[in-house]
């Protein structure tokens, strides 16, 4: 290989752009020519990332959803897929999360000589063992974050590393709320509730209003308490629509992501089942989660 190594990745939504930034930012330590490109978000594109496609036209969950945008999904697979095995062919491929994409997609570039990596094993110990079958025909190494993982996928001849969670590494042990209380203008005594809708436009969608109105009892029941929602710069139009529709003013606070500034400075966190949950764990803020969907996903 040459001495310039040249990894394509592609992470699908936010939680995916976000381990992907610090999967980079750790691999740039050992090769700081790293070239890197593919499908991704700014967590990436702050590591040196080129973005061929945002990680936002991947970003949807249930079966309408991904129904709906079925035919650009599966022409950005293709199209990506003839690049990487023609004009950029890189030294590794890295499919982060989002197994509905990648793996189908590690399959075909593993088949065409590209090397492939799998960062976060999927759940198949929960549900859907029959993936472990994909998983083997697609991806040369799995990068595991809970440390059970390896042995289990050993069993089945593929090989895989235990690396831990990034995200444990970024939050301190002890986070300081009063340091994110101040950055967000907020007092020491205030009740402070974070909401989390979500990273995507469909959650946002089936979520958000329903948590304002949520936070609309809370503030009749507790006056004087403040919610703060980190919302995806794409998505605040959104949201703050959502949240004047529920009546909320200003007790409720929209900043442009900063997630984690939210959950260190909140007492108590209305969240979206997902990858934000673990982080509200890291932070060691209670949480109250919930999902909602297309009702024919739901079914």
């Amino acid at each position: 290989m040459s001495a310039s190594k040249r990894f394509a990745l592609v992470a699908g939504e936010t939680s995916g752009d976000l381990l992907a930034g610090l999967l980079l930012g750790g691999v740039r330590q050992r090769w700081p020519d790293l070239q890197s490109f593919g499908i991704g978000g700014p967590q990436m594109a702050a590591q040196g990332f080129k973005a061929w496609w945002p990680s936002e036209k991947l970003a949807v969950r249930g079966y309408v959803e991904v129904l709906r945008h079925y035919r650009e999904i599966v022409g950005i697979r293709a199209q990506l897929q003839q690049r990487l095995l023609s004009t950029d062919r890189p030294d590794v491929f890295i499919g982060v999360d989002a197994p509905d994409f990648n793996l189908d997609l590690e399959a075909n570039l593993k088949a065409g000589g590209v090397r492939t990596v799998h960062f976060v094993c999927p759940s198949i110990w929960a549900w859907r063992a029959e993936r472990v079958e994909k998983i083997r025909r697609s991806a040369d190494h799995v990068l595991c974050i809970f440390p059970f993982e390896p042995e289990l996928l050993a069993r089945h001849g593929i090989p895989a590393t235990y690396v831990g969670h990034p995200l444990a590494n970024v939050i301190p042990l002890a986070p300081d709320r009063t340091a994110a209380r101040l950055a967000l203008g907020l007092r020491e005594e205030d009740t402070v509730i974070a909401i989390l809708p979500g990273s995507r436009a469909s959650e946002v969608q089936y979520l958000a209003q329903v948590f304002f109105e949520a936070a609309v009892r809370l503030r009749s029941a507790r006056p004087g308490i403040r919610f703060v929602v980190p919302a995806v710069p794409a998505l605040r139009e959104r949201i703050e629509a959502a949240a004047r529709s529920a009546g909320l003013g200003a007790e409720l606070q929209v900043i442009a992501g900063q997630s984690h500034t939210a959950l260190a400075a909140c007492d108590v966190t209305l969240i979206a089942s997902g990858t934000a949950t673990l982080e509200a764990a890291l932070f060691k803020r209670p949480m109250v989660i919930a999902y909602n969907m297309n009702w024919l996903s739901w079914q």
